[in-house]
């Protein structure tokens, strides 16, 4: 049985969630509002302030479904209450970033800015010209949204130059060795 799908969801005050017909999960918070549609196969049962996540038999589908319907609750559930984020670095000599209004605006060493508008459920902070913090309640929105900002410029295995996560280690290579004579 999934150790991920057995464990109970506990839902924090201030957090409601509502279960529709065919599994349609609405979860509001202070952070924002969430709507999914899991798979109805599933079985949601809410006591209280704790949901559990069942599943109908044995079946291989539902036993891969089982685990991923309660982890795709359990995110809503976190990003309602806390938010998720993602934190980039800009490397490089004369790389940098900045906010202007709406946008996420990067010199990158490209003869051009790279300008990226924010979307709507995706806050861009740039606290310091080489970090870009992404967030916003759901967590699939900003993992994604923070994939196609580091895209604009991967950091390069030579000199590590480009954007990357905050947690990420570059693998470095060895340059060019002198000509020999």
């Amino acid at each position: 049985m999934s150790r991920i799908g057995r464990m109970p969801i506990t839902v924090p005050a201030g957090v409601e969630v509502t279960i529709a017909e065919n599994n349609v999960v609405t979860v509001k918070g202070p952070k924002g509002t969430l709507t999914q549609a899991l798979r109805p196969e599933m079985i949601l049962e809410q006591e209280g302030n704790v949901i559990h996540v069942k599943r109908p038999s044995d079946d291989k589908l539902h036993c891969a479904l089982h685990g991923m319907t309660r982890a795709l609750l359990h995110n809503m559930v976190v990003g309602v209450s806390e938010g998720f984020k993602k934190e980039l670095e800009v490397n490089g000599i004369g790389y940098r970033a900045a906010k202007e209004g709406k946008n996420l605006v990067m010199n990158l060493g490209y003869s051009h800015q790279v300008i990226v508008p924010e979307i709507d459920g995706i806050t861009i902070d740039v606290p310091a010209q080489n970090k870009i913090v992404i967030s916003g309640p759901d967590k699939q929105k900003v993992g994604q949204f923070a994939a196609e900002v580091r895209e604009k410029r991967p950091p390069e295995p030579y000199k590590g130059k480009g954007i990357k996560y905050v947690d990420e280690v570059i693998r470095r290579k060895v340059g060019k060795t002198g000509a020999k004579k």
